[in-house]
């Protein structure tokens, strides 16, 4: 076969999404290819589900065990710094390799990083391990923090195999299994990793980790994907590309403002990723929050099936800005009154509402993004959403503490806020929820009023019906 010239810098590559040389979906029927997405599924669910479990049961255990916040925010700044540092990388990787190979790397490296840590807290003492003065605990947190973030690759990976193994007319609903499969990992780890260090205690939620981690990859192993037959011909150079990045977003029109508004949107939900805790702690035990807060996750899990079985429409994107402005009015009126029921309703409601969004992203970009880039892509936007709300969450946090809060307890703030927001001692936190939604119901209805949003699409309705042409034609003669 002839190699293809990759395309220049700024250029859309061919309007197929895949390259014809490297791809191959006649090999296997339609059913077959769905049925090795499903296992390619299943066993991304089970590596994010227990790399979650570590990772919560982790933080739970330092914080018992110390009862240190500085140690717990740290971990976790840590982590979503590292998402967004390393995303690009994992992007150019997973275009310059095989997709299934990529996996397998990923799940190989996690599950090393996880046996180092089971030997580090098996021969360090608990009293050397737990001093946060000495250097074992951060040494001990580091490896495990690595393994996670590296697992992360494969959902990069994942989103590629979409465009690999699924027909373009099935991708929404392909990714509203994988929006469903995120739920799992929320209600999961939210409740096992909690009772895991209660009743096991940290070594032996280490060794279930390994356990499950080694069986994910051994299952792994057992998987093919032969439309794959050589890695799509591609212009990403070094292990971080980011010029190579930011030319594939810009080389469809309009791409780079999706991105930017889904950061937005994630902007909006560092507001509840630094507050809803304190609120829902405020209103519920520490036992019954966390089991009303897995409750919610169950959303993530309806809103996923609901995409599996209707679709995303013909236009995604404007789906996708119904969804924000749904969400925005969810979290302008869920703390409207300090009710347990309207909260935990309104929590369920948008974890319902959240897959939508990230779904219609992602098919968006598996239409209009040639599969050599797509890794790429999807790892730029990872790497400015994963940066997105925590930087919301450190900002809002500060100004709630030292001013809002201050503001809404006192005889004064009380009285004002009383005819709108009710009474209650988490009046200034439902200030800040009402200021968020009420911009986000705003932004998404001023984005159906750009051109961005009328090209992008125009756009994706042409390559949607060009896509059956495309996969109805035979492929080249060798």
């Amino acid at each position: 076969m002839t190699e293809h010239e990759p395309a220049p810098a700024g250029v859309a590559a061919a309007p197929g999404p895949a390259d014809a040389d490297a791809i191959d979906t006649s090999l296997r029927t339609s059913a077959q290819r769905s049925r090795t997405f499903a296992g390619i599924l299943v066993n991304t669910a089970l590596a994010n589900i227990t790399t979650s479990y570590l990772w919560f049961a982790l933080t739970f255990w330092v914080y018992l065990e110390t009862r240190n916040v500085i140690a717990t925010g740290v971990i976790g700044g840590a982590y979503m710094l590292l998402i967004a540092l390393s995303s690009i990388s994992f992007g150019t990787f997973v275009d310059r390799y095989r997709k299934l190979a990529v996996m397998r790397l990923a799940a190989g490296f996690t599950l090393v990083m996880f046996v180092l840590s089971g030997v580090m807290f098996l021969l360090t003492p608990a009293a050397s391990m737990l001093d946060l003065t000495q250097p074992w605990f951060w040494i001990f947190a580091m490896i495990i923090l690595i393994g996670a973030v590296v697992e992360n690759m494969r959902n990069i990976a994942l989103s590629t195999t979409v465009t690999i193994l699924i027909e373009p007319d099935r991708r929404a609903n392909a990714n509203g299994l994988v929006g469903m499969v995120q739920g799992l990992m929320f209600l999961v780890t939210s409740v096992l990793s909690g009772l895991s260090v209660g009743l096991l205690g940290m070594g032996w939620t280490i060794v279930v980790a390994l356990v499950l981690t080694a069986l994910a990859f051994a299952h792994l192993l057992t998987l093919r994907v032969p439309e794959e037959m050589r890695v799509a011909a591609t212009d990403a150079h070094g292990g971080f590309d980011l010029r190579g990045s930011l030319a594939a977003v810009l080389a469809i029109s309009g791409l780079f403002a999706l991105i930017l508004f889904s950061t937005f949107n994630n902007f909006s939900a560092g507001v509840y990723m630094a507050l809803i805790d304190p609120y829902g702690l405020e209103m519920f035990p520490v036992e019954l929050w966390g089991t009303y807060f897995a409750l919610g996750a169950t959303g993530l899990i309806l809103g996923g099936a609901l995409i599996v079985k209707f679709g995303l429409g013909s236009n995604p994107l404007r789906t996708m800005l119904i969804a924000v402005i749904l969400v925005g009015f969810l979290g302008a009126v869920f703390t409207l009154r300090e009710w347990a029921w309207l909260f935990v309703a309104g929590i369920w409601l948008y974890k319902v509402l959240m897959p939508f969004v990230e779904a219609a992203e992602q098919t968006v970009i598996q239409q209009l993004v040639p599969l050599p880039r797509q890794g790429r892509v999807f790892g730029f936007a990872m790497a400015f959403e994963s940066a997105a709300a925590p930087i919301t969450a450190f900002l809002i946090a500060p100004i709630a503490q030292v001013w809002i809060i201050p503001y809404a307890r006192s005889a004064e703030g009380a009285a004002q806020l009383a005819p709108l927001l009710g009474e209650g001692v988490s009046r200034g936190i439902a200030l800040v929820f009402l200021g968020a939604g009420i911009i986000m119901i705003a932004a998404g209805l001023l984005a159906f009023l750009t051109p961005v949003y009328r090209g992008v699409s125009a756009t994706y309705a042409q390559a949607a019906a060009e896509a059956p042409e495309t996969a109805a034609s035979p492929p080249p003669d060798e």
